[in-house]
Formats: C-alpha cells, sequence, structure tokens
C-alpha cells in the first residue's frame, strides 16, 4: 500500500505487501523486500536495497551521499539486510570508490537518531542505541550492543558479543566477547549477561576470563601476551577468534584497567 502523497518512482523495484507512509520519497534505483513498512517522511535515495521484513520510521534518509571529500560521485549502493528496525531520524551513507556500498546485516535495531557513514559493515543482531555516531568504514560485528550516544572513530572495528557503555569514545578496537567502559574507554570485564542470553556455559566464559585477565590484567606486552596464549590454551573458536582479532588490529585495541 502506498498512500497518496508518498513520491515512489515508477522505476523502483517494490515487493509485495511493502507500506509506503505519506510524504515518504523513492527514487528510481531502490529495491524493496516484501513485507517491509515504511512509515512517513522517509527518503529512500538512489542505491539502497532493503531486505524483507524490515520497518523504518520516520525521518530517516537512507544511502545518501557520503560525507567525504573524496566522494566524487562514483555509483554506490546502501546493503540492508532483512528483519530491521530503524527508528527515526536514522542517516546510513552509501559507499565510496572504498568498498563500494555500505553493509546492515540481519535483525538489527537501530535507534533514533544514529547515524551510519559510508562503507560501514554492521553484523547481524545488534544494537546501535539513540544518537550513536559512527564514522566511515567502522566494522561492527553480530551481536554486538552499542549504547547511546556512543562516538566511534572510522576505521574502527568491534568484535562480536561486545557491550559498549553509554557516552563512550571508541578510536581503538574493542575485542569480542567484552565490555567496553570507563573514561578513557578500557576493558571492564566478559560480557557475562550477554553471553549467558546466547548459550554461553560456564566452562566458556572461565575460559574467556582467563585469556583476557593475560590480556588486560597482566601488564604484558600484548604481542607477548598473543603468543602465551596461542602456547599455552587449547584451540578453541573463541581463543582463535580473539587471537585474529588482535593480530589484524589496525588501530590497536583498548586498554585494561589496570591502567
Amino acid at each position: 500500500m502506498i498512500l497518496s502523497n508518498a513520491k515512489v518512482s515508477n522505476r523502483c523495484h517494490i515487493g509485495e505487501n511493502v507500506r509506503i507512509g505519506n510524504f515518504t520519497t523513492v527514487e528510481d534505483d531502490v529495491i524493496i523486500g516484501y513485507n517491509t513498512i515504511i512509515e512517513n517522511n522517509v527518503s529512500i535515495l538512489n542505491g539502497a536495497r532493503i531486505g524483507n521484513n524490515c520497518h523504518i520510521h520516520s525521518g530517516a534518509v537512507l544511502s545518501g551521499i557520503p560525507q567525504d571529500l573524496k566522494y566524487k560521485g562514483e555509483y554506490s549502493t546502501l546493503q540492508i539486510g532483512n528483519n530491521n528496525v530503524i527508528r527515526e531520524f536514522v542517516t546510513i551513507n552509501k559507499g565510496t570508490n572504498s568498498k563500494g556500498t555500505t553493509k546492515i546485516g540481519d535483525n538489527n535495531l537501530i535507534m533514533a537518531n544514529v547515524h551510519i557513514g559510508h562503507d560501514c559493515e554492521i553484523g547481524n543482531s545488534c544494537i546501535i542505541g539513540y544518537n550513536v555516531g559512527i564514522a566511515g568504514e567502522v566494522m561492527i560485528s553480530d551481536f554486538a550492543n552499542i549504547s547511546g550516544l556512543t562516538g566511534i572513530h572510522q576505521f574502527t572495528r568491534i568484535g562480536e558479543h561486545c557491550m559498549i557503555g553509554g557516552m563512550s569514545r571508541v578510536a581503538k578496537d574493542i575485542p569480542p566477547y567484552i565490555i567496553a567502559a570507563r573514561d578513557p574507554l578500557s576493558f571492564s570485564g566478559i560480557n557475562i549477561v550477554g553471553l549467558l542470553r546466547r548459550g554461553f556455559e560456564q566452562a566458556k566464559l572461565n575460559e574467556l576470563k582467563e585469556i583476557y585477565r593475560i590480556i588486560f590484567q597482566q601488564k604484558h606486552n600484548t604481542s607477548l601476551a598473543v603468543s602465551f596464549i596461542e602456547n599455552n590454551f587449547e584451540p578453541t573458536f573463541e581463543r582463535n577468534n580473539i587471537i585474529n582479532f588482535i593480530k589484524q588490529s589496525q588501530r590497536g585495541i583498548i586498554k585494561g584497567y589496570y591502567e
């Protein structure tokens, strides 16, 4: 159902059972999947690819031009998966030549006034709180929970199952499975509540606690800590995930609370 005051191009592709509210604009180069609800006063601009069963609330602007001086009008897209809730006045920019697209996975809740910059990659089942600002080319992995009023520096990586405290300033990478809080932002323990909710058993939590004790609570050089873990801990998916995340970090990881 397209309400009478919506402006919807006859060149876009809209799936079955889509509702588009009044004063919403949908441009030519747009694809919208089935069962998606788009409320009033939404702007869905060229390059947007929106999946099924999404709910996009009033005032959102999707696939806007990147806020990057290197952008010269090249073709790029915004890809949004299925079952996402995008609340009021969210802005998500499309990609640049760097990656060509901004990607949002499935089952995410993106709260009001969030900005997601060009070429970001957001995983699945993430919660991004009110008024979070995410600069360009940030990577956020599955099940991350980012509390309100947080600012995230460009190129930063956030691991899966992380919890970031409100009003944080994220300028370093945040490894998986942890809580990051305080000022300056630092390791504040394992994300126990979130991990238990997702089926992690106590033995696995103990493993993660011990790994991060070596990384953060001992005053080791990070490289030496990673080497120690590789040599003294049984290989598991989680152990390898943490090691690989740290080894691949270009910005370095946040500090431990002992500092």
